[in-house]
């Protein structure tokens, strides 16, 4: 019977809380450590101060292709890219670093961001999946998330060409009003 390292013990536990304080869910956790459902509800209680959310977690890759959620999606592929090809990191080591840095430069404070990371690590699945790939944007260059064999040889991206209801959110109008007044 082989003992368990503590060492490897403390470096998944350090890892839970990083994930746990970027707001990742309880199945996340799970899949990317070898600690026990019990043991992740205790150390998510401990760090949260409340029981992890319930529910089911996000599944569809549709969910990344509607135009605000495409383009945080397609920056954090991008920096995830860079980090995995310049930081010499990968699996979760590089979620972690990926999320904080589009986090930042998006200056994203805590409240609800638009790509959470467990959608990113959703994300990453399915492009190990083959289920979305990146192209390019034929007006900017820049590369964005789609389906995998998606037809995208004139692809013009959301940010090129938003959507006629871009931004016309409740939110926006309410901040729009403020503004004004």
């Amino acid at each position: 019977m082989r003992s368990k390292s503590v060492v490897n013990e403390a470096r998944e536990i350090q890892i839970c809380i990083e994930l746990i304080n970027l707001g990742a869910r309880l199945q996340l956790l799970q899949e990317e450590t070898t600690l026990s459902r019990e043991r992740l509800l205790r150390l998510y209680k401990e760090v949260k101060g409340a029981s992890p959310s319930k529910g089911m977690l996000p599944y569809s890759t549709d969910w990344f292709m509607s135009w605000l959620p495409n383009i945080h999606s397609s920056m954090f592929m991008d920096i995830h890219q860079y980090v995995v090809t310049h930081a010499g990191v990968s699996g979760v080591e590089a979620l972690i670093k990926s999320y904080r840095l589009y986090k930042e430069q998006l200056g994203i404070s805590d409240d609800e961001p638009v790509l959470s990371i467990t959608r990113a690590w959703f994300m990453l699945r399915f492009f190990d999946a083959k289920l979305l790939q990146l192209t390019d944007c034929k007006e900017c260059g820049g590369y964005f998330v789609v389906h995998t064999d998606e037809l995208c040889n004139n692809y013009n991206c959301g940010i090129c060409r938003p959507p006629s209801r871009a931004g016309k959110t409740k939110k926006a109008a309410l901040q729009e009003l403020q503004a004004s007044a």
